[in-house]
């Protein structure tokens, strides 16, 4: 204990801070290379397949809001360590499913966890690292938990290969000890000086059932029917319970989630950038693992080097990011992602159709460059938006804008690939998605330095 002091304790936190959320990106994109081999395994249809997926993104949308409340209300060492504990026992249930519901419902309670771990991890940090150095932390996080998520398609593919595809949830179990003890020895409760929130129980029941609504609707609407009454029923759910949800968080003393900071036009643009670049990388890991297994025949473990390319620039790139959002603000290099992000998906739509795979390669370089610049510079802007005692709510609401974008990326383009049989309309949907956004945040993104 000795060993740690004031300077170097901060950098402690900060690496178990970012093995947390290395863990959920490293399940993120695990799964998506070895979907295929758990389909079969389990014998699951395709659609039920991605459910594997969208089962923990769904809980963690539904639910990373209430994470984020919590730290405000709890503190964040006892959170922390519930939600890694909780992702940690469920991540070894998960490896021993025998059924599709058995591995669907320890998917959702790994979401619980995450739902926990993903606010917290950040306004560990926020909390952490005073302002003029939150740039260089949340460009060091994202670069280790990018780094995580890189490996996800190779280590899912060499396990699902030449092991077993139930090892992609067991290796968690390793870190989650690691950062544990190392988070213990180093964290510090800080004590603010604001009055502890409450929980919105109305809001939290409304925003659970009207993204359930949502995506169970998207998801199914193609083997359903888009017209058949159970579609359409969810859809008038979706919308009744997300207005209902919009209402209750205007009118209560404390909400889930303060719709009043969207007022903020920097803190909305921000937040959508966030939600796009999700929706990119759903695009490009999940689908671009489909597309290199089901259209150029590879095994898991080929596809996963295959996508090396898209993951490798991320960690790279990512503190690089970081330390030019804190030199010249976050506006510049969000739009250069946003830009590069899109002018690569183009080009990977084009290009799918040759079924050649080092046509794609530049694509996926160009892409995985575009990611960091995304997401650092855009979440150093939210957090330095919101006042010390708001940033378990702040890190809620930017993390539930990620997660939505993963949860309705995937949803939205399973719909769009059963209906139209290509890849390419997959690609080029989410590039036209991407020019939207850019548009959007040229107009509305801070052009102060800073935000």
């Amino acid at each position: 204990m000795a060993l740690i002091n004031d300077q170097n304790r901060k950098w402690i936190i900060l690496t178990a801070a970012s093995l947390a959320f290395g863990l959920i990106m490293l399940d993120e994109t695990v799964v998506a290379v070895a979907l295929p081999t758990i389909q079969h395994d389990l014998s699951m249809s395709v659609v039920l397949s991605h459910w594997v997926i969208n089962s923990y993104l769904l809980v963690i949308a539904g639910f990373i809001a209430v994470g984020g409340k919590l730290g405000d209300i709890t503190g964040y060492k006892t959170l922390f360590i519930a939600g890694v504990l909780v992702f940690g026992v469920f991540s070894l249930v998960a490896g021993f499913a025998q059924t599709t519901t058995w591995l669907l419902v320890a998917r959702g309670c790994q979401g619980l966890g995450a739902a926990v771990i993903f606010p917290a991890s950040m306004a560990l940090l926020a909390l952490t690292f005073p302002a003029e150095q939150r740039g260089i932390a949340m460009g060091i996080y994202g670069s280790i938990g990018s780094t995580c998520s890189a490996l996800g398609p190779l280590i899912g593919g060499y396990l699902s290969d030449e092991i077993s595809w139930r090892w992609i949830f067991w290796i968690n179990l390793p870190l989650i000890i690691l950062l544990v003890l190392g988070f213990l020895a180093a964290w510090r409760e800080p004590s603010l000086d604001a009055p502890r929130p409450r929980i919105d129980i109305f809001g939290l029941v409304s925003l659970v059932i009207g993204i359930s609504s949502l995506v169970l609707a998207i998801m199914q609407g193609a083997e359903w029917g888009w017209g058949s009454s159970v579609i359409v029923g969810l859809f008038i759910s979706a919308v009744l319970f997300l207005a209902f949800f919009t209402i209750v968080e205007l009118k209560v003393r404390q909400p889930l989630i303060e719709i009043d900071l969207f007022k903020n036009k920097t803190f909305l643009s921000s937040n959508l950038v966030i939600f796009t670049g999700q929706f990119t990388k759903i695009a490009v890991i999940v689908f671009g693992a489909l597309y290199l297994q089901e259209v150029l025949r590879m095994d898991p473990l080929k596809a996963g080097v295959a996508l090396l390319p898209a993951m490798v620039p991320i960690p790279l790139t990512a503190a690089l990011a970081g330390a030019a959002t804190d030199r010249y603000g976050p506006r510049y290099p969000v739009l250069a992602g946003l830009l590069l992000a899109a002018i690569a998906l183009v080009f990977m739509g084009l290009t799918v159709g040759t079924d050649r795979y080092l046509y794609l390669v530049p694509t996926l370089v160009a892409w995985g460059i575009s990611v960091a610049w995304m997401f650092a510079p855009a979440l150093v802007a939210v957090m330095n938006s919101v006042p010390a005692e708001k940033q378990g709510q702040a890190s809620g609401i930017v993390l539930t804008a990620q997660i939505f974008g993963a949860t309705i990326g995937l949803s939205v383009l399973s719909a769009i690939l059963r209906e139209v049989h290509t890849f390419r309309i997959v690609f080029i949907t989410t590039a036209v998605f991407t020019f939207f956004v850019l548009v959007i945040s040229w107009l509305y993104l801070d052009r102060k330095h800073g935000a």
